[in-house]
């Protein structure tokens, strides 16, 4: 009962002025008794002299320092080294006020500071007894409160991986916690001069030791990732480790992160999917952009979307003289200008222009590109929602194709020097309207590079999917995973390549530097993912076994490929200086022939005809074929009356 008792109150922060009163009240108690050990407790001797004055001014002078450094700040149960720092220079600059009136009652014989003249000795004793009561009260406090108050709750078992210094300090941020009482059962490192000892009373463990035995042996709740920057393939065979033996695996910010520069458990997180499918940093020949974009006028379209803000946000980094910033979403649009004046202060005023315009508005682009004569224009504007697309395949090739000729036509009118089209790897082998409609953006860009007028290098990039896009899959299966289930996937045998936000940023902005003019560049996107590896993977990561949130399969979207690719069947790749980017072979398109196809989606467009529009377009891209979708009745070779002959002569 008492111990229930303690803890309601220990949980409640006690005021801090109660804290100075019982500070003030310390230091009364110990000037009485400095005096009593200064006369050997003779309270005759004490009596005679000016105690009521001296403790006056001894209490004002110990308020004073205890306002300029408020050690009752702080919170009694973590005490820590800082405060006892703060209550040495408190009590150390009262005692030396004290100090100086005594000299100057010394030294000039001032009546009026006279009576106020406390011994030396009394000085001495009073500021060691001081010092010393409000530390030992304060720890006695602490240790009372982790011993005794604590006690009522079974630790919290966890191992940390890293025994450095982050380690250490993670290791003394659990101890402090109040939420939980955790016990740091032992540590994991790679390093063999520490495997096998122990830091502060607690084993280092090799990995290699760890075992589903030794885990459920120390009642193992968590393991807790201290190292600072670490790869990414080491950080994802550590969780692929501790996932497999079922056991919740978080980590630590960078130290630039901490608050106040001290690490609290609340930072203390689960480990994002995100992070583990990132690959190692990319390296970047950060002269080869900033050579082509600093001090040029540099026009980005689909500015506000996931890609589009992300190269605007790194452009900004090269101190380009002008940065055009074109979309069609107001709202996006304003987010992307405010985060760019937080992010870089003073110098958006100056660089940064933006336009709400749609990339089809012929008149409205014409009058932009006149004013501003860019030097660069990065294209990101696009619809890419594969479903979306196929129920609306006029909106998909109104902005993916016809605006994207509207901005290339612009680009070689006023003779920008480079146009970087992103693209993306459903335009290889189409199976969907999306994809055929970048597919044909790209076909126009590489005509358009083989005109006689072209001055302009029409340099496209090719990848896959961006982790935490908008609409993508990875915030979907977290917004699912929070209601309690279930995720949904299309088809269990789905596999999708994924790529960070500022990776495929990075290497758009480095292949548009190399190119030539008319390259397709492919990144490297690593090793194809399975969705519904993905989505285990996120469930457990959450803190949830598999068991606890279902997995439901609803079946593939219309359009969507099971695999994705990134060459089509008769292209080939070359190699660049560049590990990560390669450049794709793909066969050469005549600029007319193009051009008179474009023509002819115009007037299916115009004409409201879906069916016609869809036909052309798979005229125009003879390997789109169409997968879960109405217009699949467009790939349908006309019925043969003798087809069913031929099938029982070849037995098929």
């Amino acid at each position: 009962m008492l111990r229930k008792i303690l803890n309601h109150y220990a949980n409640r922060l006690v005021s801090r002025w109660v804290i100075l009163i019982i500070d003030l009240s310390l230091v009364v108690i110990s000037f009485v008794l400095a005096y009593a050990i200064r006369f050997n407790f003779n309270i005759e001797a004490m009596t005679g002299h000016s105690m009521g004055e001296q403790l006056l001014a001894t209490s004002m002078f110990y308020l004073l320092g205890f306002l300029i450094f408020r050690p009752y700040s702080g919170i009694i149960r973590h005490t820590s080294l800082r405060d006892v720092e703060h209550i040495l220079f408190a009590t150390a600059s009262a005692s030396g006020v004290y100090l100086v009136i005594n000299l100057i009652s010394d030294l000039f014989g001032v009546l009026l500071v006279s009576n106020y003249r406390l011994p030396y000795s009394i000085l001495v004793i009073h500021f060691l007894v001081i010092t010393f009561s409000m530390i030992s009260i304060r720890f006695f406090i602490k240790s009372f409160y982790f011993n005794v108050v604590r006690r009522k709750t079974e630790p919290r078992q966890v191992m940390i991986y890293g025994a450095g210094k982050s380690g250490m300090i993670t290791k003394n941020a659990l101890e402090q916690d109040d939420r939980y009482k955790f016990k740091v059962a032992g540590f994991i490192d790679d390093n063999p001069s520490k495997v096998g000892k122990k830091l502060e009373g607690i084993p280092v463990f090799a990995k290699k030791t760890i075992t589903n035995y030794l885990l459920k042996q120390l009642n193992i709740a968590e393991v807790i990732i201290a190292i600072q920057n670490i790869p990414a393939s080491k950080k994802r065979a550590i969780v692929d480790f501790f996932l497999e033996m079922d056991v919740i695996i978080k980590d630590i910010p960078s130290t630039s992160q901490w608050m106040d520069g001290e690490l609290s458990t609340k930072q203390i997180r689960n480990i994002r999917i995100e992070e583990l499918l990132e690959r190692d940093e990319i390296r970047l020949d950060h002269k080869n952009v900033k050579a082509q974009v600093a001090d040029k006028v540099v026009m980005v379209t689909g500015a506000a979307g996931s890609i589009g803000s992300e190269i605007s946000r790194q452009l900004l980094y090269y101190k380009p003289k002008k940065l055009i910033l074109i979309d069609q979403a107001e709202s996006a649009l304003y987010e992307l200008v405010n985060d760019l004046e937080h992010r870089f202060n003073g110098i958006v005023k100056d660089r940064v222009t933006t336009y709400v315009c749609d990339v089809c508005n012929q008149v409205r682009t014409d009058r932009i590109f006149e004013m501003h004569q860019p030097n660069v224009v990065y294209h990101a504007a696009a619809y890419k929602h594969v479903p979306l697309m196929e129920m609306n395949p006029s909106e998909a090739v109104e902005v993916n194709v016809l605006g994207t000729k509207n901005i290339v036509d612009l680009a070689v009118q006023y003779k920008a020097e480079n146009f970087v089209l992103v693209s993306t790897d459903k335009a290889v082998n189409p199976t969907n309207i999306m994809g055929a409609s970048k597919r044909i953006a790209e076909m126009y860009c590489q005509s358009r590079q083989q005109t006689e007028t072209n001055q302009t290098k029409f340099i496209t990039t090719r990848f896959g999917n961006v982790l935490g896009s908008n609409g993508s899959v990875v915030p979907l299966f977290k917004k699912q995973i929070e209601r309690g289930g279930p995720i949904t996937i299309t088809d269990p045998r789905v596999t999708r390549y994924f790529m960070t936000i500022p990776e495929a940023c990075e290497l758009v902005l480095e292949a548009g530097a190399m190119g030539n003019g008319g390259e397709i560049f492919v990144f490297d996107m690593g090793e194809q993912v399975k969705i519904i590896d993905l989505a285990r993977k996120m469930i457990r990561l959450s803190g949830y076994a598999e068991h606890e949130i279902a997995i439901k399969t609803v079946g593939l979207r219309p359009g969507e490929k099971l695999y994705e690719e990134v060459l089509s069947s008769d292209e080939n790749s070359i190699e660049t200086h560049h590990p990560k980017i390669n450049i794709a072979k793909v066969r050469k398109h005549n600029h007319h022939k193009i051009n008179d196809g474009c023509g002819l989606l115009l007037d299916a467009l115009l004409a409201g005809n879906e069916k016609a529009l869809v036909s052309q377009m798979k005229k125009m891209v003879p390997e789109f074929i169409s997968n879960n979708s109405t217009f699949e009745a467009l790939d349908r070779k006309p019925h043969d009356p003798f087809d069913h002959v031929s099938k029982r002569l070849t037995g098929s």
